[in-house]
């Protein structure tokens, strides 16, 4: 980029590099971290480009007639800001001709890791970049990132080994030791009192209802005691 601003290309062509699936993309996912995006948008405003900010949270756009371009600095439930290490661990590919900095494995799988709305489910891209790129994933990195949501990864884990049985041992025995470790600890605990549901942080809309009018908190807030 000329600015010389930092950034890291996701998405589809992420996937593809580290997969070889290639399909249909209507757009580019640049991510970078959140004080470079005014920059970022900035530029390409000065530039003549039309420039949107869809969500202050996380994400921005940048149109040039038909065609656009995101520039996302977090997930969209707050979960994933971009940071320093995702550069420090950043890959390199040819995009048209020019050499391009992409997502690492590791952060690809963690940026997607909550993305499962009713039209749009990225389950598969985790699982497949799980298959092809298992020896380059820094497992523990990973675990780093989730810890809070040690559970989603987890699934995505159970998911990955009930897709691909032949290739569980992808997946190191250590990993899904402790996780289960910890699932088998939290069998023990007593249910948590605040009615909480994470779900809005894979869906606002599918999980609307629970916050709505079933007495449940969302990502931020509170909700209802569950004894009462």
């Amino acid at each position: 980029m000329a600015t010389g601003l930092p950034f890291l290309l996701a998405g589809t062509y992420a996937v593809s590099a580290y997969t070889g699936i290639s399909r249909p993309t209507k757009d580019l996912d640049i991510f970078c971290k959140a004080g470079d995006s005014p920059r970022i948008l900035g530029h390409f405003h000065d530039l003549g480009h039309a420039i949107e900010i869809e969500d202050e949270r996380w994400l921005g756009k940048v149109h040039k007639g038909s065609h656009f371009f995101d520039v996302i600095y977090a997930s969209s439930n707050g979960t994933m800001p971009v940071n320093d290490q995702w550069f420090e661990h950043a890959r390199e590919i040819d995009v048209f001709g020019s050499t391009v900095r992409i997502v690492a494995p590791t952060e690809l799988i963690w940026s997607k890791a909550f993305i499962q709305m009713r039209h749009r489910y990225d389950g598969a891209d985790v699982v497949h970049v799980i298959l092809k790129q298992h020896d380059q994933i820094d497992w523990r990195r990973l675990l780093g990132y989730m810890e809070l949501h040690w559970e989603m990864l987890l699934v995505h884990l159970l998911n990955f080994r009930w897709v691909y049985p032949t290739e569980r041992d992808r997946v190191p025995r250590w990993l899904m030791d402790e996780l289960m470790d910890r699932l088998r600890h939290q069998l023990d605990l007593p249910q948590p009192q605040m009615k909480v549901c994470r779900g809005r942080m894979l869906s606002r809309i599918d999980y609307a209802t629970a916050v709505e009018d079933w007495g449940f908190a969302d990502v931020g807030g509170e909700g209802e005691w569950r004894d009462e």
